[in-house]
């Protein structure tokens, strides 16, 4: 099999075809780290390449394999990891050059976990400084591209995470999200992913786990892989209070009257038109399978941003303060105005933040008693220009990502899937949210639309994008 070939299998279909023995994971790996040695240039996703690691890990597999030892279900894969998710060993940059990268002495829960199921690490993805901001890039390693054209940003926080998908770096991706830092770049690249429910992978990194509205979740460009990394990941964890449930139910049920709740425009922000035509034509698929899809305008999705914004700069005060105080002239511009807006609240103000984030969850709760699923444009916008995007503090953000941030904060899982591609060939996503423990139900209706559209594990070619 070719290299280009191995590059563009599901994580499903090449650890089935390691276990088969007709593909060696030595080979896979070797594919991958060649592929990123001609892509990564262009688009420079990774804050770190394992070659070495990667290549001594595959051989070992390669032994495991030969020796007819039992597998785990992502045995020989090739899975990236971003840069601000613990690797033992392996330094942790947070895309920042202000502090110092920490050394870890063990991986992160669902790190520990993926490597056990076999999977082999082959590099860390690039961030903003830590995870501040939907645009990729940083002073630690520079601007980060969308691999569909290179002008364009691959979103963030996971930017790296999404544009490696997007250019056959590899099949799949732990990645982060704090305020839709999954599914804005996995909009951005037309790949799938998942924000979980809060608690359904642990994320023991947080210093507040009990307030926590940051998740660690899937990435791919297949919803079977999404789905596959996810049952690797998730599980309960002494060190996350939320993570006390097992598996998600399965979902038994059909598409045939599913109560989707569609939403066009998220609070007061207007989604693009194109955006719009393109996520409306996906959803339509969804009523011709028998879904009863109905417009919705809840007004508890209004004004959000305020809220969000008390909790994510105060934390962002809290973490990161003593560091900018230490080197002001080392922290990215935006980064530091987000710490002085988070140190401009009053207890009392962040106190009624914590209440108005508990109303909006009651809120949202009371919505999935008449609808099974939510669904609505991942963001307001394809990939912008990286020359138009406003370099300010939040700049767009309260407008692209006016769907996303609300459901850190309730919890309830949302996933992006790609439902098309703009005029100027930039993906779209739709995303699908669900009560809480729905992951399969959200699974199901991203397979659906995959099977209708065809958009299934698409590849980009950087060396050709246009720039």
């Amino acid at each position: 099999m070719r290299q280009d070939e191995l590059c563009g299998l599901s994580a499903t279909r090449l650890a089935a075809l390691v276990a088969a023995r007709q593909v060696s994971p030595v080979e896979a790996v070797g594919a991958v780290l060649d592929r990123i040695d001609r892509a990564n240039p262009r688009v420079n996703a990774f804050a770190l390449v394992l070659r070495e690691e990667a290549e001594r890990a595959a051989r070992a597999a390669e032994r495991r394999v030969m020796a007819g030892e039992a597998l785990g279900p992502l045995h020989g894969v090739p899975v990236t990891v971003k840069d601000n998710v613990a690797v033992a060993g392996v330094p942790l940059g947070n895309g920042s050059i202000a502090a110092a990268p920490v050394i870890p002495a063990k991986d992160a829960v669902a790190v520990e976990r993926v490597r056990a199921a076999g999977a082999i690490l082959v590099g860390k993805t690039t961030l903003p400084e830590f995870a501040h901001k939907m645009v990729t890039e940083s002073l630690a390693t520079g601007v980060t591209r969308n691999p569909w054209n290179l002008d364009h940003t691959p979103g963030g926080s996971s930017g790296g995470a999404g544009a490696a998908l997007a250019a056959g770096m590899g099949p799949l991706a732990i990645a982060t999200d704090g305020g839709g830092s999954i599914r804005c770049p996995s909009a951005w690249n037309g790949v799938v992913g998942m924000k979980p429910t809060l608690g359904r992978v642990p994320i023991e990194a947080v210093a507040d786990g009990f307030g926590n509205f940051a998740y660690i979740g899937p990435m791919a460009r297949t919803t079977q892989d999404a789905a596959l990394l996810l049952s690797v990941m998730q599980g309960p964890s002494a060190a996350d209070p939320f993570s006390t449930r097992g598996a998600p139910p399965a979902w038994s049920g059909e598409i045939r009257g599913l109560r989707i709740g569609w939403i066009e425009h998220f609070g007061e922000y207007r989604t693009d038109p194109e955006v719009l035509r393109i996520t409306s034509a996906a959803v339509s698929r969804l009523t011709d399978r028998g879904a009863c899809v109905e417009g919705l305008r809840e007004a508890c999705f209004d004004g959000l941003y305020p809220l969000y914004a008390t909790l994510a700069s105060t934390h962002r005060a809290g973490r990161y303060g003593a560091l900018f105080d230490a080197a002001p002239d080392r922290t990215t511009p935006t980064l530091r105005a987000g710490i002085a807006q988070g140190r401009g609240w009053s207890a009392i103000e962040f106190l009624a933040a914590c209440d108005r984030r508990t109303a909006l969850f009651r809120s949202v709760q009371a919505v999935f008693e008449r609808f099974d699923v939510l669904a609505m444009p991942t963001t307001t916008v394809a990939a912008p220009r990286l020359d138009a995007i406003d370099p300010g503090y939040p700049g767009a953000y309260p407008h692209w990502a006016a769907a996303l941030h609300p459901f850190n904060l309730t919890g309830h899982p949302a996933l992006s899937t790609p439902v098309g591609f703009t005029g100027a060939g930039l993906p779209v996503g739709l995303q699908l949210v669900g009560p809480w423990d729905a992951e399969q139900r959200l699974f199901m209706l991203s397979q659906a639309l995959e099977q209708d559209l065809g958009l299934s594990g698409r590849i980009a070619s950087p060396e050709d994008a246009p720039c």
